[in-house]
């Protein structure tokens, strides 16, 4: 299985998603940057977080428009798995691949701490090695987290199971206490919280790992257990 970490002017947590990949499971992964035209060669893309083009406008909204996410559309409609983390969250709900939107946060303040989160859906590609309502341990570091979607986008998600984690006690005043998102496919997923910063203990939690014993799980059951390399 090979991952594709893509790198925006002002990524910060592109470094941190790509060591993620090698603790966590030892699979190929390669930085891609913002002006790359092909992802064929990937299984998995990883939108990081940080603050793309300055987060100037809004958050997300000027890379939504960089040459590779018309790729990473693509691949996304052929089923290929795409996890977007913090601005990269951002990032996909700028880009319609996702749904609502991220608001300032409602203390309007930068929040930086762990967080305790709820896997509402643990039958995602991303979610498949946590227990239903198991509660976790993954690091949040945001300014505008705060999710919103009208009242019958929220519906929806609710019906199709699309809200994949909550938050336990609400650091950002988020709808719902969603901490995180899928379509309705389920290959692509955007959360706040980071779980490239807790796969290992000395993080603080190893919990965010994983996720990524997921994806590649999820991979090996639709490819054949043989890692790709």
């Amino acid at each position: 299985m090979k991952f594709a970490v893509l790198v925006f002017p002002g990524s910060n947590c592109d470094i941190d998603c790509y060591k993620a990949v090698e603790e966590a499971i030892g699979e190929p992964v390669d930085y891609v940057w913002h002006t790359a035209t092909d992802l064929s060669a990937y299984d998995c893309i990883l939108v990081p977080g940080g603050f793309s083009y300055g987060d100037y406008l809004r958050c997300g909204a000027i890379s939504r428009f960089a040459p590779v996410m018309n790729e990473v559309s693509k691949v996304a409609a052929e089923g290929k798995y795409i996890l977007g983390i913090c601005n990269g969250f951002q990032i996909l709900t700028e880009a319609g691949l996702l749904p609502g939107a991220l608001l300032r946060n409602t203390s309007m303040k930068f929040r930086c701490h762990d967080t305790a989160l709820q896997v509402v859906n643990n039958q995602t590609p991303f979610t498949n090695d946590f227990d239903l309502n198991e509660e976790i341990v993954i690091p949040i570091a945001h300014g505008e987290g705060n999710y919103y979607c009208d009242e019958e986008t929220l519906k929806q998600l609710q019906q199709n199971n699309q809200i994949v984690f909550k938050y336990k006690d609400n650091p950002n005043g988020s709808l719902a206490d969603i901490a995180g998102i899928c379509n309705e496919r389920g290959n692509v997923v955007g959360m706040m919280p980071h779980p490239e910063r807790a796969v290992n203990d000395l993080l603080g939690s190893a919990d965010g790992k994983r996720m990524f014993t997921s994806i590649l799980k999820a991979w090996r059951d639709t490819h054949g257990t043989a890692s790709v390399r």
